[in-house]
């Protein structure tokens, strides 16, 4: 049998899944072995994850296998043992699998894509066929720097085997040479049913430290079902500092140091904050990012000064200069924040420019820092990205860093990265999410407490060091130096730091015995040696999108270099392997942070849920209703797309007003542009469904949009070039798109609108959940418990019991509760809270151009047959068929690849999905699940 090789660019707390479908009892696939074994010396985290799995039919049966690792370690080994042959991955240039990597993509296959999953983490999947009654051995192997934020390395474990193994094991050793100050460990699997499967040990000497998780499967069950554990363990430690100039460890010819001083007093820091008021951070971006000032300028210390400033297309300056943070600046500071309001474009250059100016001439012994939030791209001023990188380096020069703030995905992320890295600072992503404040709040946490400026680090007798250079040091980080020994007679390894306190120059100096430095265990000798690999790859690959020309090349060069030599998967390399199956070839290469998988090679703006076509008032009989575009709210840009304000303009009319007829008779919706298209004067317009597709940025200066009472209240579909105008005989249905958790990917399904619809029923517990569905959501919601009745509408919610009642208003600005026998109720901004018995519900209101809508996920805890209704499903068992058909309750279903906006969460994210009939999804019509009455 010929054998296909395949290029895998594996990423890097870890997560097994293997995946059959549908699971029974007795499983066809068995993972009757699942270890994690993490090694952690000086802070660099080697670790294994192995799963044995079994195929117990009497034919051959593909295995899924699916791991995730931490977005800033490197993969260094995978490999696979069929039948007792192995087959290893080998590590090569990524250029040298762009043959199969292309291969694999004509004929149509998935490419073995790797994705982001979250913040931290990415994920690889892969398979082979296994033989009948045979075995699989699955082992991957990568390894990270752990770095101190806040005080504190945190090792993150993730493990999801998606069934209770009888076998599962994982075990972390720590070995920190000064001690270990302290120990935590949490995380979702040390749940209350595996508490005690959790076993933490922290060696008297304080030096060493297990922590060891062994559930049983009956353990496992009970927590967590038939789907087994999913969750992560988090082990948080830190380690004791004796000698105020740092750590010092040796072998083989490599070093490195590890520098924390604590015992400096802070420098009183000058920070102007630069933040994006622009239109694309309406609604809950703005409101977090008002939240998060408050914290932080309420957490400013006395002796720091600050600044304010906004921008869209205009600049606004709290106040002209500095200002101490006094309470009564403070004060008058967050009145400010609290009266930001968006609306605009994004003048990001003449924004960081004002910034540099107020802060140029800082105090002595003082230290400063820039730090900009923005969502978009810019869209007024300068707009070239490589102009308004040099203007920033030229004006800032190198006297203090700058941070910049990516909030999102549609953010452009490596304009910011290249930014921030050519001013000595980072580019950080603040994730779309609930917690959005708090991620701002911690960051800022992270750079609030400098210490030391200007730090430089010399070796004396060594070469090929990492960075020695700092513009500055924070409390609760640490500088990490590594490097070669080249003087093969030097007896004593010297160290010298340089920097610059609070009001003085300092000078941390240590000589240390090189031979006293080779205290390292045999079966670790090389892992200083690895961990100088790995800090040096890593360092090279974020300096070089700063740099050009040469010196660009050549820091591309040395990384790839380094790869190799260490078998690092990093985004210059792809990991090869040889599989035992005939024309199967899957290529999956590390992502770039920002950039997403694309699917296509041109753009098509995704729309949910497909809304309905309505007549307009007044206009042409049988025309396709104009409905409100939903693209004005910013969508993810393609990688390598610009994002230019274009659309297409037809100067129509609606039905009784002025204005030319468009080419083809059609009303539109009407815009005016304000400065006009490139090379065109402004002029009012109108936008004809099926007639646009290009992209439209809700931050451009160019589009402002005219809400007609005319135009039906409803989002639009999507249209793309090559769509032509509806049919103009039979209207669509209206429907909304629903998602139901399944494995590998989600199944979503349609359901047609204008009918109250069961949500929840548990019959055991007299809890109820009925909604009232529109194009734009659940516009009423009813939650139902013995006597108790809660109804949550987009202006209020009400809480009646008897003749008790309680109203709640949303939008308010302190939270708002309720406690009765029946129901605990708990109001957010945008969402409300609701526990009954053992069942939680969540109602969110979600806001998308002007229309309000509500969506409800309830939270169930344990399993109970009794839950019926749309919403008490339980997770979906398929099996992907040949032919775009799934199997789903042993019926075979036609199905399309799509993707959904799910609204399960506040940021609503956009997720891939098989879209199947509401029947099938759900196993049932639709009048099994109305209701007469909410």
């Amino acid at each position: 049998m010929e054998r296909a090789t395949i290029p895998l660019t594996l990423l890097s707390v870890l997560a097994i899944c293997v995946i059959s479908a549908p699971t029974k009892k007795s499983r066809d696939v068995d993972i009757y072995s699942f270890h994690i074994n993490s090694t952690v010396n000086s802070r660099y985290a080697v670790t294994t994850i192995t799963s044995r799995v079994a195929n117990r039919l009497n034919e051959s049966k593909e295995v899924h296998f699916q791991v995730k690792i931490p977005k800033n370690a490197f993969i260094t080994k995978f490999r696979m043992t069929i039948e007792e042959k192995t087959y290893d991955g080998v590590v090569k240039k990524k250029e040298e699998a762009e043959q199969q990597y292309s291969a694999a993509v004509s004929r149509g296959e998935s490419a073995g894509i790797v994705g982001s999953v979250g913040r931290t983490l990415e994920e690889f999947k892969t398979s082979v066929t296994v033989a009948a009654l045979s075995k699989v051995t699955f082992e991957v192997t990568y390894e990270e720097l752990l770095k101190r934020r806040l005080g504190k390395y945190k090792l993150q474990i993730n493990a999801q085997p998606m069934q209770p193994v009888a076998d599962f094991k994982i075990d972390v050793y720590i070995n920190e040479d000064p001690g270990i100050s302290f120990l935590e460990v949490n995380g979702g699997l040390k749940s209350q049913e595996l508490f005690n499967a959790v076993i933490s040990t922290l060696a008297s000497s304080t030096k060493e430290a297990w922590v060891n998780f062994y559930p049983t499967r009956e353990q496992q069950t009970k927590c967590c079902g038939e789907n087994g554990p999913n969750g992560d363990l988090i082990i948080e430690y830190d380690v004791k500092r004796p000698n105020p100039n740092g750590q010092l460890r040796a072998s083989s010819g490599y070093f490195v140091h590890y520098f924390a001083p604590t015992d400096i007093q802070q420098i009183p820091k000058n920070v102007v904050f630069i933040i994006d008021r622009s239109g694309s951070m309406y609604g809950r971006k703005m409101d977090q990012t008002r939240v998060a000032m408050l914290k932080i300028l309420g957490d400013l210390g006395q002796d720091d000064y600050f600044g304010l400033i906004t921008f869209d297309s205009t600049i606004r300056v709290w106040k002209t200069e500095l200002l101490q943070a006094t309470e009564r600046n403070v004060k008058q500071a967050k009145d400010f924040v609290k009266n930001i309001r968006d609306g605009g474009a994004t003048d990001i250059n003449a924004a960081v420019l004002k910034g540099v100016d107020m802060i140029k001439n800082p105090r002595e012994g003082s230290a400063s820092i820039l730090i900009l939030l923005t969502d978009g791209d810019p869209t007024s001023g300068e707009t070239n990205t490589e102009r308004i990188q040099a203007n920033v380096k030229k004006a800032i020069d190198g006297k203090f860093p700058l941070y910049c703030l990516g909030f999102g995905f549609d953010v452009n992320f490596d304009f910011l990265e290249k930014m921030a890295l050519e001013n000595d600072g980072v580019a950080r992503r603040i994730y779309e999410d609930s917690d959005a404040d708090l991620q701002l709040q911690g960051f800022y946490e992270e750079v609030a407490t400098p210490l030391l400026t200007d730090v430089q680090l010399k070796y004396p007798g060594a070469a090929n060091l990492t960075q020695t250079s700092f513009r500055q040091y924070y409390n609760g980080s640490e500088i990490v130096v590594a490097g070669q020994i080249t003087d093969n007679s030097l007896e004593t390894l010297q160290t010298e730091v340089i920097a610059i306190s609070k009001n003085t120059n300092v000078t941390y100096q240590d000589s240390t015995s090189a031979k006293d430095l080779i205290d390292v265990l045999p079966q670790h000798e090389n892992f200083i040696q690895r961990l100088w690999a790995h800090l040096t790859v890593k360092q090279l690959l974020e300096k070089e999108v700063a740099l050009t020309g040469q010196e660009k090349e050549a820091a591309k060069k040395k990384a790839l270099d380094l790869s190799l030599k260490y078998e690092f998967v990093t985004p210059l390399t792809s990991m090869v392997v040889t599989k035992p199956q005939e024309e199967e070839t899957q290529v999956a290469h590390k992502p770039k942070e920002g950039a997403e998988t694309p699917t296509t090679n041109h753009r098509v703006m995704q729309y949910s849920p497909p809304l309905a076509h309505g007549p307009i008032p007044g206009g042409p009989q049988g025309f396709p209703g104009l409905q409100r575009y939903p693209a004005l709210a910013r969508q993810p840009l393609r990688p390598g797309r610009h994002r230019h304000p274009i659309v297409r303009i037809h100067s129509g009319r609606l039905p009784g007003q002025a204005g030319q007829p468009d080419p083809q008779g059609l009303p539109g919706i009407r815009i005016h542009t304000g400065q006009g298209l490139p090379g065109q004067p402004g002029q009012t317009g109108y936008l004809v469904p099926g007639l646009f597709h290009d992209y439209v940025d809700y931050d451009s200066p160019v589009l402002s949009v005219d809400r007609s009472p005319l135009l039906p209240e409803h989002p639009m579909p999507t249209f793309t070039s090559q769509t032509k105008p509806p049919p103009t005989t039979t209207p669509a249905v209206s429907v909304v798109r629903f998602l139901l958790s399944a494995q590998p990917k989600q199944i979503c399904y349609n359901m047609p609108v204008g009918h109250k619809l069961q949500l929840f029923l548990d019959g055991s517990s007299d809890i109820s959940i009925n909604g009232e569905l529109s194009e734009k959501g659940f516009t009423l919601v009813a939650i139902h418990y013995k006597t108790a009745k809660l109804l949550v509408s987009p202006n209020e919610s009400v809480y009646s019991e008897g003749e008790n009642s309680v109203k709640f208003v949303w939008g308010q600005p302190e939270p708002s509760s309720h406690e009765s026998q029946n129901m605990a109720i708990f109001q957010r901004t945008n969402e409300i809270d609701v526990t009954m018995g053992t069942v939680r519900v969540v109602v969110l209101i979600h806001k998308n151009i002007g229309d309000v809508f509500l969506w409800p996920v309830v939270h169930k805890q344990g399993k109970d047959s009794n839950f019926r209704g749309i919403l008490g499903k339980n997770d979906l068992q398929y099996e992907e068929l040949q032919g775009s058909k799934l199997k789903i309750n042993d019926q075979e279903v036609d199905a399309t690849l799509s993707s959904a906006k799910d609204y399960r969460f506040a940021a609503a994210p956009s997720v891939e999905c098989w879209l199947v009939p509401f029947q099938s999804a759900l196993q049932g019509e639709l009048s099994d699940f109305t209701v007469s009455q909410l």
